[in-house]
C-alpha cells in the first residue's frame, strides 16, 4: 500500500508499505530516518517516540496507515535550519548523551514537557520522561539537562 503524509514539514509518499507495519518502520526504512529508534517494539522504552499531530506518541504502536494525510514531527524535525531546539542542545551541554540510542526519545519528551510546562521541577520531569529507558545513566544529568533546556 501506498502511505502518504507530511513527515518534519514535507509531504512524504511511500510505496510497497506492508499494512502490519508500524510507523517506527516506515520513517526508518522507507523514509530513511534513522533518527527515531528501534528498541523494544512493545512501546516500552520510548526511544522511538514521535509526534503525530502534535501528540507525542510511541511510533512503534502506530501503524504506518493511520499516518495517512496526518502530521508526523521526528528528532530530525524539531530543528529549525542548522540550529538545535533548546533541548537538543541542552542535552549536549548538559552532558546527557551516552551511547546515544534512548536520547532521541527522551529529547521528544523534554520537548513535549516544555511545551506543557515551562519551568518544570524535579517530579514534573521524572513524571515526563517515565515512558523513556536509559541503561546507560543514572539520569542525573538527563534532568539537569531538561533543567537546562527550561533556562533557555
Amino acid at each position: 500500500m501506498r502511505v502518504s503524509c507530511t513527515v518534519n514539514g514535507e509531504w512524504r509518499q511511500a510505496d510497497g508499505v506492508d499494512p502490519s507495519e508500524s510507523l517506527l518502520h516506515l520513517l526508518r526504512e522507507h523514509l530513511g530516518l534513522a533518527g527515531t529508534k528501534n528498541a523494544c517494539e512493545q512501546g516500552e522504552c520510548g526511544s522511538c517516540s514521535v509526534y503525530l499531530d502534535g501528540v507525542l506518541v510511541c511510533s512503534c504502536l502506530v501503524l504506518a496507515g493511520q499516518a495517512e494525510g496526518r502530521a508526523v514531527t521526528t528528532v530530525e524535525g524539531l530543528a529549525d535550519g542548522d540550529g538545535l531546539v533548546r533541548a537538543q542542545q541542552a542535552f549536549i551541554d548538559a552532558g546527557a548523551v551516552q551511547c546515544g540510542f534512548c536520547t532521541p526519545g527522551l529529547i521528544m519528551a523534554t520537548h513535549d514537557l516544555l511545551r506543557r510546562v515551562a519551568d518544570p521541577d524535579d517530579d514534573e520531569i521524572r513524571e515526563a520522561l517515565a515512558g523513556n529507558l536509559c541503561r546507560c545513566t543514572g539520569y542525573q544529568k538527563i534532568i539537569e539537562a531538561v533543567h537546562l533546556a527550561a533556562r533557555h
